[in-house]
């Protein structure tokens, strides 16, 4: 939004001429790189900025997404392994790698927060890497966010010493591996909307996150929105979608 706004607003003012706006706005719908297509419309449509899965790409893939977007816009990439952030940064020196969470982030034009902030909840510490990677996506995408870590059920006492900063939240993400319960917990416990995040942290009987899962889509606390497995990402994605119904 703020892109096209701009392009409209040189070529009103007098200063972009014809030639240029209209160069702009032919490569504004999508960027064809032959490997990928750069989705320039998606802040338009939705809100969000264009975000790369890294995961499966190659380095040098990642790399050229990230030079081809830098003068343009925020660019946020997931799942990066430490070879695909030293070859993006070799083009971008700008751009920051968290090594915990995976994420690789750049930011060019200004990003607009939500007033409510939004509470970042583990059970364990081995649950901070999907937590971590639900904090980077908030600041990227416009949700102020922090993390409360390690307050899992098997020690409630932790949880309930920081209750009053959970109740205070907009929105609550609960990030869970073992048996998941700590969401259920969280549930019954606040009014905010609840979006829980099933991690792959267990041994195996949790099968890599499913009994976590399961277990918080039968949550017998209400309304809680439930996210695939290690999906931090897509927990700020919906926190998101929730601020902005509220502010219309």
């Amino acid at each position: 939004m703020d892109n096209l706004r701009e392009i409209l607003t040189g070529l009103q003012n007098g200063t972009a001429d014809l030639d240029g706006t209209m160069k702009k706005l032919r490569d504004l719908p999508y960027i064809d790189m032959g490997h990928t297509k750069m989705d320039m419309h998606r802040p338009l449509r939705n809100g969000f900025p264009e975000v790369i899965y890294a995961e499966g790409k190659t380095p040098s893939q990642v790399a050229d997404i990230f030079e081809v977007m830098k003068d343009r816009s925020n660019v946020l990439a997931t799942r990066v392994s430490s070879e695909t952030a030293e070859t993006v940064n070799a083009v971008c020196p700008d751009a920051v790698y968290d090594e915990l969470s995976r994420t690789l982030s750049y930011k060019i034009n200004e990003i607009h927060y939500a007033e409510r902030e939004t509470v970042i909840i583990t059970a364990g510490t081995s649950d901070l890497p999907v937590a971590q990677e639900a904090l980077v996506t908030c600041d990227m995408i416009g949700v102020r966010a922090k993390i409360i870590s390690d307050v899992g059920v098997a020690g409630l006492h932790r949880l309930f010493d920081r209750l009053d900063d959970i109740r205070n939240a907009g929105v609550v993400i609960v990030v869970a591996g073992m048996e998941g319960a700590l969401a259920s917990v969280i549930g019954g416990l606040v009014t905010s909307p609840v979006i829980a995040v099933p991690t792959s942290v267990g041994y195996g009987a949790s099968f890599s996150g499913v009994s976590a899962l399961l277990a918080m889509l039968t949550s017998c606390a209400g309304g809680i929105t439930v996210m695939n497995i290690d999906n931090g990402f897509g927990a700020a994605c919906a926190a998101r979608r929730i601020y902005s119904l509220i502010k219309s």
